[in-house]
């Protein structure tokens, strides 16, 4: 019997086996090796450390890593068999294996972690301040528009009053939500599900939008270079060839003008191209940072220049971040005035029609 089709569960009904290890436990992992290792522990030992210092749901897996290392089998390859890293962190472990500074390749990856984990945050608080005070704003709006704005109308109705079409749209709509509150909580319930399976979908679809809004571009552009040169700069530090880290990078990378560029300068550097040459052809990089590339190339001195950029990117991030920020903070006010204030203005409007009738 072979199943024809397969559905992917969303997150949380997978079961806890088929999470992956979070980063705040990647790096704690990472600093437990390198300091550890760094000082002479053997890696059973270490491995064996480690697994009392991070969250009780990974622990499995670094133990089951252990038995496994003690077994003869090589690091890379443990973490590979338990899925305690992503294919970019085995590829740095397995290089250093191989050149044997797994002290320090744990060491460059802590930071590549930290440097993920403070770009990770900056994306969610990008994320979760729009989404919370939109929140407040739909449930307070519907909660007008479902109890206050009915009764208001019925009041002003039995008064004489005229209402006017924009407000009677509105009492109609809100006495359709309360009597048939039932069939809206499962409408909302239906949308919720939908969105929670189609979410690649959606979130594709908002990244592709957020890259043509001019005040988005930049943050996105500066996160992208964020974690490319964090890549090039773990994998370079490992003794990985500049092809191979190239398209280990490449894949930590969503823009699709810069994956295509970077797939090409790949290629043409196996063929034998020049990088310099090729690095002024990646238009998607800033102009400044081809610049360095090609002098650190010319000086052969990669290696801290992915490092600079990394921690140069970074920074950028943190700024037009902050930015971002201060500027979407009058705007979700106004977009909060227009959602509340147009339900306000339905009321207030009839009401000043019949005080100055009466007067």
């Amino acid at each position: 019997m072979v199943p024809t089709r397969v559905w992917t569960l969303p997150v949380g009904l997978a079961g806890s086996g088929s999470s992956k290890v979070s980063l705040k436990n990647q790096a704690e992992v990472h600093l437990q090796l390198a300091q550890l290792l760094s000082r002479g522990v053997p890696l059973v030992e270490a491995l064996e450390v480690t697994a009392s210092a991070v969250a009780p749901a990974v622990r499995p897996r670094i133990e089951r890593m252990r038995e496994l290392v003690a077994a003869g089998s090589g690091f890379a390859d443990a973490a590979q068999t338990v899925e305690a890293f992503d294919p970019i962190t085995v590829a740095v472990y397995r290089a250093s294996e191989r050149s044997g500074d797994l002290a320090g390749a744990a060491r460059q990856l802590m930071t590549t972690t930290r440097r993920q984990l403070a770009i990770a945050g900056k994306a969610i608080t990008l994320i979760i301040y729009p989404a919370i005070v939109l929140s407040i704003s739909v449930i307070v709006t519907t909660f007008l528009l479902m109890f206050v704005v009915p009764k208001i109308g019925s009041a002003i109705a039995n008064a004489g009053g005229e209402i006017p079409a924009f407000t009677q749209l509105l009492i109609s709509a809100g006495t359709f939500m309360r009597d048939q509150w039932a069939w809206v909580l499962a409408a909302f319930g239906l949308l919720i599900t939908t969105a929670v399976v189609a979410r690649s979908i959606i979130i594709a679809a908002i990244v592709s939008l957020s890259r043509r809004l001019p005040f988005v571009r930049p943050v996105l552009e500066a996160q992208e270079s964020a974690r490319f040169f964090t890549v090039m700069a773990a994998m370079s530090r490992s003794g990985v060839t500049l092809a191979d880290s190239l398209a280990t990078a490449t894949g930590a990378v969503s823009d699709p003008v810069l994956v295509k560029q970077l797939t090409r300068l790949r290629t043409r550097l196996v063929e034998g191209g020049v990088l310099r040459s090729l690095i002024q052809e990646v238009e998607a990089l800033p102009l400044t940072t081809r610049r360095l590339l090609i002098a650190a190339e010319r000086a052969g001195d990669l290696q801290d220049a992915f490092d600079t950029l990394a921690d140069d990117a970074t920074a950028d991030l943190e700024r037009r971040s902050t930015r971002l920020m201060a500027a979407l903070e009058p705007a979700l006010i106004v977009l909060m005035f227009l959602m509340v204030g147009t339900l306000v203005l339905s009321i207030m409007t009839p009401l000043i029609k019949m005080a100055g009738n009466v007067q």
